[in-house]
């Protein structure tokens, strides 16, 4: 008996560190830089972080099946409507942590605080000061996009694309959906190509002079400009400005990375800790540096890239819930107004 013991104690042993309890995350997100951060928290409570990674779609559907004997504990991915996804499936508990719920304003968590953001990211509009002047779109709203003025200007990604999906749930839950419908119509009729790439396909495609105004989100144009993405990308980034639309209301749009623990986490306090820990300032302006997002406490900075284009910028205060609950709503008026 005591071999076993003994034997199970070996196994377990990782570094200097024997860890007599783990937590297991689910991602969907994509940074090589949260490995660290996973290191850090086992480093500092001896808690093992095990890591399944894939597309959001993909690790709902495991969840899914894996059933009251998933082994996940946290489910942490993009966007508010994906963690939506997960909440409407039943798959989430109510956060316990205190210190979660006082760190994170009531507008950025879930229903019955079922989900949390982790870090924000605003869907912005960028050009080419070299073709549009700033004087021409310093005051620029999201409505503004079906101006007549732009037409075959705007470049946006497809309507497939759930941060354009949020994006129009806002402006449903602000505008209605009757005014929300009229504005993607002609929105759609100012594209100056058939959607198509990623957010940064859209950057290029501006700083190229293929269009005048780009919608992409806030985060991309950190990584370009960091030089990972390469030179090319750093070179079409350095052409580009950022401007944070609605700043005369109600301010820009504003989504989340964000986390959740499952119903059926066997490791419940673990994973609250988890939570705790991603939100400290500490580990908050170590991932924004990394990831270029926002962070969620507002003394900690961006990263020096995305802090060059402003950060006393005014963000929707719109709850990020309202993307998912509306998510349906949105899809159904971006098919009607012929987004592809």
């Amino acid at each position: 008996m005591m071999k076993k013991i003994y034997i199970l104690l070996l196994l377990s042993f990782f570094g200097n560190t024997i860890f007599t309890s783990e937590v297991n995350v689910y991602t969907s997100r994509h940074y090589d830089s949260d490995d660290a951060l996973y290191q850090e928290f086992t480093k500092e409570t001896g808690i093992a972080v095990n890591i399944i990674s894939g597309k959001g779609s993909a690790l709902l559907q495991r969840i899914k099946s894996e059933g009251k004997n998933s082994p996940a504990d946290i489910f942490f991915t993009v966007d508010a409507g994906n963690l939506w996804k997960v909440q409407k499936e039943g798959l989430f508990q109510s956060i316990k942590s205190n210190k979660v719920l006082s760190v994170v304003p009531e507008n950025l968590r879930g229903p019955n605080d079922e989900w949390t953001a982790i870090a924000k990211r605003a869907r912005v509009v960028f050009y080419n000061p070299q073709n549009v002047s700033e004087d021409l779109i310093k005051n620029l709203d999201y409505e503004d996009l079906a101006n007549p003025n732009w037409k075959n200007k705007v470049v946006i990604r497809s309507s497939n694309n759930m941060y354009n999906q949020s994006l129009v749930a806002s402006l449903i839950d602000n505008l209605g959906e009757a005014k929300t419908e009229i504005w993607a119509k002609k929105l759609v009729s100012n594209f100056a190509r058939k959607p198509q790439g990623n957010d940064r396909s859209q950057i290029m495609a501006v700083a190229n002079g293929e269009a005048d105004l780009a919608v992409a989100n806030s985060y991309y144009i950190g990584i370009m400009l960091s030089g990972s993405a390469g030179e090319e990308q750093l070179e079409a980034a350095k052409k580009v400005s950022m401007i944070f639309p609605n700043q005369s209301n109600r301010g820009a749009h504003i989504n989340i990375s964000g986390a959740g623990i499952l119903k059926n986490s066997p490791n419940e306090d673990n994973a609250n800790l988890f939570l705790e820990f991603l939100l400290s300032k500490r580990v908050q302006k170590y991932m924004v540096d990394k990831s270029y997002e926002y962070p969620i406490h507002g003394d900690v900075m961006p990263s020096k890239e995305i802090a060059s284009f402003g950060v006393n910028f005014k963000t929707d205060q719109t709850s990020v819930k309202n993307f998912g609950e509306l998510n349906p709503v949105a899809v159904r008026l971006m098919d009607r107004s012929g987004w592809k």
